[in-house]
């Protein structure tokens, strides 16, 4: 198989959102106020809990009346506020602000760190002519985010869920994104950490490779296998990885 091109994921793929204690304290900075550092750790713990925090680890329990809109979140920018802020409602905070501020904080680039073998990899494929293409459930732009890290001049086109009503797996996002960079899916991996979400791009035919979804310091090489995946010369660097057609 020849792979032309190659779609990553954002959210545990490419990037990594700070940690929920750094999101809550950026928020509570924004608002001017302070909490003594063991109802930091004690709110942080509870918004963890409720996996208010986008791109941060999925809830403990979604209640009832949030069940569809969790399901179907990343639709819309609305319906994907609505679902992260009635995560964070669980929460009782100290500051009403702080339930706005806190979305607000998750889509600042400064919220957002790329991985450390991000810019390597995507400047090996772009290098070898291959196009790359960025795939992802999420209600927001991350264009500012490739920009303020400066990786945008790296990836020729963004297919994210909210801006066509559709998300991942339905092939039809994996198509549109295939379209962008003008390859057959059977000439595209896909590389992701989500098996159920990422893994969709194999029913249109594509390669997929999976990452693990780990806080940056624990993941130092994670995508350097991509490079090998995609037919980089003998003794480029590999590792482990998981490839399915």
């Amino acid at each position: 198989m020849t792979i032309k091109g190659v779609l990553f994921d954002f959210s545990g793929t490419l990037f990594r959102i700070e940690s929920v204690r750094d999101w809550l304290l950026a928020a509570l900075n924004a608002r001017g106020s302070t909490v003594p550092e063991a109802e930091l750790v004690r709110y942080a713990d509870l918004l963890a809990a409720a996996g208010a925090l986008p791109g941060g680890s999925d809830p403990e329990r979604v209640p009832a009346h949030l069940t569809e809109l969790w399901a179907t979140r990343d639709e819309s920018m609305e319906r994907h506020r609505a679902a992260y802020t009635g995560l964070a409602r669980r929460v009782e905070l100290p500051d009403e602000g702080l339930y706005d501020a806190l979305y607000e904080r998750h889509m600042a680039p400064a919220a957002w760190r790329p991985y450390p073998d991000a810019a390597e990899v995507l400047t090996a494929l772009r290098e070898r002519g291959l196009g790359i293409a960025v795939v992802s459930n999420i209600g927001w732009d991350l264009r500012p985010v490739f920009r303020a890290h400066g990786l945008d001049a790296l990836v020729d086109a963004y297919v994210l869920s909210y801006e066509h009503g559709v998300q991942k797996p339905d092939v039809r996002l994996f198509r549109t994104a295939c379209d962008a960079l003008g390859q057959d899916p059977s000439e595209v991996l896909m590389v992701g950490d989500s098996r159920s979400a990422d893994g969709g791009a194999a029913h249109l035919g594509c390669a997929v490779h999976f990452v693990d979804h780990l806080p940056v310091e624990e993941r130092p090489a994670g995508l350097i296998p991509v490079i090998g995946l995609t037919g980089a010369p003998a003794g480029s660097p590999t590792a482990g990885g998981t490839l399915k057609a």
